[in-house]
């Protein structure tokens, strides 16, 4: 694969979604921390530092979220849906380059999203007299992005051979179970049914355990004060080992595809 060739397949992602003006989702963001700094007070006087903590938090999520869900599954089912990608396998760029390079246009979209919206939550917990933990909230968003990665490969995968629909809830269905397989573990067990174990073991073995890279609770209830740096490096490690095995197998689905 060459470098430059993925990082103008890159560079074109990046701006065709700048264009769609998906960036003015970081507005909206804005608009309803200041909303909810209004708003909190009102309900909870005595918990509204928290209550404003755990939602800039879930927001951040949410909106990371449906960007990587809604435009990672198109990315490349889309080229095909509309029969563009005949024009783009024509061209001297092999198609491990197209995967390579739309995950990673996407990916830097959601590093300048995720880096924006935690730039305006700080600014609004100082402004605002929040207690809260920075270093811990780098951190989560930090892995926030690193999980945003992950569903973006999952997204890609399931992008080059299904529908957009079909890919759009399978990847959010892998978004939902991820964050749970631990639990879901822990259940098989409690249930005593051998089918039921087993089911759960699968299901933890095969889909990503998103919960190792989520933070958002260790931010807001200063539960990582000191972080354990092993730990993370691991963490870290799984996420972006996961959306390479992601990508290499939505490369081996692509490369056999006729068009």
């Amino acid at each position: 694969m060459s470098i430059t060739r993925i990082f103008v397949l890159a560079k074109n992602v990046f701006q065709e979604v700048v264009r769609d003006r998906i960036l003015y989702i970081i507005g909206f963001y804005a608009l309803i921390l200041a909303i909810a700094s209004r708003v909190f007070p009102e309900f909870a006087a005595t918990t509204e530092d928290k209550m404003f903590l755990d939602f800039g938090m879930a927001a951040m999520n949410a909106i990371g979220l449906i960007i990587a869900i809604f435009i990672g599954t198109g990315l490349v089912n889309k080229e095909i849906e509309k029969r563009t990608i005949l024009m783009l396998i024509a061209k001297p760029v092999s198609r491990s380059e197209i995967i390579v390079g739309k995950y990673f246009g996407l990916s830097a979209v959601l590093l300048v999203v995720v880096a924006t919206m935690t730039a305006i939550y700080l600014v609004f917990l100082q402004f605002g007299n929040t207690p809260h933990p920075t270093a811990s909230i780098l951190i989560a968003a930090i892995f926030l992005f690193l999980q945003l990665s992950l569903i973006t490969a999952v997204a890609i995968t399931f992008g080059v051979f299904t529908a957009s629909l079909l890919a759009t809830v399978l990847t959010f269905a892998v978004y939902l179970i991820g964050n749970i397989t631990q639990d879901l573990v822990q259940l098989g067990r409690l249930s005593r049914n051998p089918a039921m174990e087993g089911l759960t073991q699968a299901l933890f073995l095969f889909l990503p355990d998103l919960s190792r890279l989520d933070l958002k609770n260790d931010a807001v209830y200063g539960l990582q004060a000191l972080p354990d740096t092993t730990a993370l490096i691991m963490n870290a490690g799984y996420g972006l080992l996961y959306s390479a095995m992601l990508l290499a197998i939505a490369i081996f689905i692509f490369s056999k595809r006729e068009f």
